[in-house]
């Protein structure tokens, strides 16, 4: 047989359709939403890392004092970098509000554990708000992520779909909060404060990253945001074109004015 005869081989590639474009376009803009309104991998370092600073040295020296300023002196140096590169601080300043509360805690009541206890008040605080404003047709996660994909609350009326996986992911965020404050509350009252040091460390980043993974599983199959920004300065624009036009039909009309009056 001649290569002539041989059968050729199907080379064609497949273009990707317009959907598929759209589909992978919603996904990236989620991930890019998601890891700004949640602050990514740096934030939640920034998150973990003062816990871990008070509760290794509370294991080593059992030093009430020396962990909790260690902690306080790591959150405000977290600051101070992002403040140097000139980044956002929302992150970094929320971690060090949550420290401070915590050395207030531990400092006057005496008690070590009491440095967690803000922190854990908290995450129970926030999983009823997700739940709660989840019943009430106002999903939390929807009033948090609106501004980022610059829809705003056009997800309440304008796009049920939208609306929907914004209420999965509230769901999601309260029942994961609920679930690890069923972990912590107990070893709060029963474990020592090395153990519920530690067990809080290892519980910061896992369940946030499964309610993260489940909010981007939910808006990337839901429909595309509204951008009520863009819709506005369409308006704006069309606004202004209209005035325009408006301005120029009277200015002809005054000419013709004139010129009928001349003649």
């Amino acid at each position: 047989m001649t290569s002539l005869d041989k059968p050729t081989e199907d080379t064609t590639v497949e273009q990707p359709t317009a959907e598929d474009t759209a589909a992978a376009d919603a996904r990236a803009v989620t991930e890019a939403a998601l890891f700004e309104a949640f602050g990514g991998i740096r934030g939640m370092v920034e998150t973990v890392v003062p816990g871990l600073v008070f509760v290794t040295i509370f294991t080593i020296n059992k030093d009430l004092h020396m962990s909790a300023i260690a902690a306080l002196a790591v959150s405000l140096v977290l600051v101070v970098v992002r403040l140097a590169m000139k980044d956002t601080v929302k992150h970094a300043f929320s971690g060090v509000f949550g420290v401070a509360f915590g050395v207030v805690f531990a400092m006057m009541t005496g008690n070590a554990k009491a440095f967690y206890l803000p922190g854990m008040l908290y995450t129970l605080g926030l999983a009823l708000a997700y739940i709660i404003t989840t019943l009430c047709g106002v999903p939390l996660i929807g009033l948090i992520l609106g501004p980022v994909f610059k829809e705003n609350l056009s997800w309440r009326t304008r796009n049920p779909g939208r609306k929907t996986a914004y209420a999965k992911a509230s769901w999601a965020w309260g029942l994961i909060l609920l679930a690890k404050c069923a972990i912590l509350f107990p070893l709060y009252w029963w474990a020592d404060t090395t153990q519920l040091g530690w067990v809080l460390v290892a519980l910061k980043i896992p369940p946030f990253l499964l309610a993260v993974w489940l909010t981007w599983v939910f808006l990337a199959k839901a429909p595309a945001p509204i951008d009520v920004f863009a819709e506005m300065e369409a308006e704006e624009k069309a606004a202004a074109a209209a005035a325009e036009a408006s301005e120029s039909a009277e200015s002809a009309a005054e000419v013709g004015g004139r010129h009928r009056g001349e003649g």
